[in-house]
């Protein structure tokens, strides 16, 4: 369950960010769902950490999650101090990279339908933060529809439509 309620809030974060970036949200007002949900994904993190079943498999979900928690957080501090989001966008890179093999072990050791869709998850979301280290940190802001675009679409199917159907019990992750 607590898988379901973080996808289902990654995808209400990806959407909205996707509807930010294409000017339909304001700069002050997407502060607000970015720490929400980097706030409820830092929890979900230190109870997978340090909770009482952790183990070498929760802390890696948890060390995972808080590249998301992180970089919510950070949209959020840019958008209320008026950052120009270079360094957001350097760490945007850092958590491309890492999605790399995170996306190839996944694939790689996927056995069932669910693991599949994990790792393309992972792929996804590797080529977003990509894009936004492109406009952050490079300059490419000819690229901001097309990832806002891609971001609001990724909301939905990498987090909301799967993180409502596990807590619906209408799919499991096995």
């Amino acid at each position: 369950m607590i898988l379901g309620m973080a996808l289902f809030w990654v995808g209400a974060v990806l959407f909205l960010n996707g509807m930010w970036l294409l000017g339909r949200v304001g700069d002050r007002e997407i502060a607000v769902i970015d720490v929400f949900v980097g706030a409820l994904t830092l929890i979900i993190s230190i109870y997978l950490a340090f909770g009482p079943a952790a183990d070498g498999a929760s802390i890696r979900a948890a060390t995972l999650t808080l590249m998301f928690s992180f970089t919510y957080f950070w949209v959020a501090w840019n958008r209320w101090n008026g950052a120009d989001g270079r360094g957001l966008g350097w760490f945007c890179l850092f958590v491309a990279i890492t999605t790399v093999p995170v996306f190839l072990q996944a694939f790689a050791g996927a056995q069932t339908n669910w693991d599949y869709w994990l790792a393309i998850n992972w792929l996804s979301w590797g080529i977003l933060w990509f894009l936004f280290f492109l406009i952050l940190a490079q300059g490419w802001t000819k690229l901001a529809t097309f990832t806002g675009a891609l971001c609001a679409l990724q909301g939905i199917y990498t987090g909301w439509i799967p993180g409502y159907l596990l807590l619906s019990g209408l799919m499991s992750t096995s």
